[in-house]
């Protein structure tokens, strides 16, 4: 579902995530939520490959938060490399994302 979300567009980001979720971005985005997601993202998804490493998953009940280290490419834009944290909700049987963070690596 993560891999998705940074492969397959808004829209699909859009139906995996709560309605008024939290995503935090490197400067100048900042710190979004609800509808502002959609429009940094509509520029900054569909990503042609990702690379996850030092992935984590931890469980607590209905929570899961998942960490890892991203290394995302797409034509015409510099490989882009970040720390990620994403934190899930069991809503009746579907995961939703209610929070998304990424920290850059330089």
């Amino acid at each position: 579902m993560e891999d998705h979300f940074w492969t397959s567009g808004a829209d699909n980001a859009q139906a995996t995530t709560a309605t008024n979720a939290v995503m935090v971005f490197p400067y100048p985005a900042g710190i979004l939520q609800g509808d502002q997601i959609w429009p940094h993202l509509r520029e900054r998804t569909g990503w042609r490959s990702v690379v996850m490493a030092e992935r984590r998953v931890m469980r607590c009940g209905e929570f899961a938060i998942l960490t890892y280290r991203v290394s995302a490419e797409k034509p015409d834009v510099p490989i882009y490399k970040a720390l990620c944290a994403s934190t899930y909700l069991k809503d009746d049987d579907k995961w939703l994302r209610i929070s998304h963070q990424q920290t850059m690596v330089v």
